[in-house]
């Protein structure tokens, strides 16, 4: 297992699910499965459905939610049921029941002040291969759930437990690696597959512009390119190529 614990945030919103005098609970999806992140730094990533079968099965011992995954902004656990955990088809989702002294947390959600959601977890196995446009993925395959946590600050976190995956799994220096992620050039790290993994629109727009600038070098290197007076046609072609995919 790492060691460290890691961060994500999920597109998803987080929204008031019940309002009472004495129930006012919040919830979302904390992660959702087999969508693309964003550029990690040189890598995406994306949830395996299976990534908290272990957690889950072993009834989400010591989970928590958090405001922000601030220690001082307890908002439930799973021990005492005021948080609910479970997944399905689109990803983890959350249910927990603000405290009255939390009264704060409930009224951002409401007016709409904080609207992402975030997991912290542990990685016990990942795994790493590369997209059909040749962009490095990794896949978290099992973890273990630290905390669900409603955020207002919905940025990626250091990723140095990812890039430390993949330094064990290639033989090679964190350092060596992590200078390879700050240049773009991870893909030497990784195995190429037999079946690459194929993306939708939910490759991450930075993803999508690497490959149009691929395109665009290509045809300026190519024969054919430096006498082609059309190569906004053909970036568009392959845009519109990669819009097209579907998804895993």
């Amino acid at each position: 297992m790492n060691g460290e614990s890691e961060r994500r945030f999920t597109r998803g919103l987080v929204e008031v699910r019940a309002a009472g005098e004495s129930v006012r609970t919040i919830g979302g999806y904390a992660a959702k499965f087999n969508t693309l992140s964003r550029n990690l730094g040189g890598f995406v990533e994306r949830i395996d459905p299976g990534f908290f079968a272990k957690s889950e099965g072993d009834g989400w011992p010591e989970a928590m939610a958090r405001y922000n995954h601030d220690d001082n902004m307890l908002l439930g656990t799973t021990g005492a049921g005021t948080l609910r955990l479970a997944t399905d088809g689109t990803g983890l989702d959350y249910s927990v029941d603000v405290p009255a002294a939390r009264g704060d947390v409930y009224e951002l959600v409401q007016r709409g002040d904080v609207q992402r959601s975030s997991f912290a977890f542990y990685t016990f196995e990942d795994d790493w291969a590369m997209t059909e446009q040749g962009f490095p993925v990794r896949t978290l395959l099992s973890g273990q759930l630290v905390d669900v946590a409603p955020v207002n600050t919905p940025a990626y976190l250091d990723t140095s437990s990812g890039l430390r995956s993949l330094a064990e799994r290639a033989g090679a220096e964190l350092a060596e690696v992590r200078s390879a992620a700050e240049a773009g050039h991870l893909e030497k790290f990784v195995e190429q597959p037999k079946n690459p993994v194929v993306v939708d629109v939910h490759m991450d727009a930075s993803v999508v512009g690497r490959e149009v600038q691929r395109t665009l070098m290509a045809l300026k290197t190519s024969p054919r390119g430096q006498g082609d007076t059309h190569p906004r046609l053909a970036i568009r072609q392959r845009r519109a190529a990669l819009m097209q995919r579907r998804t895993f």
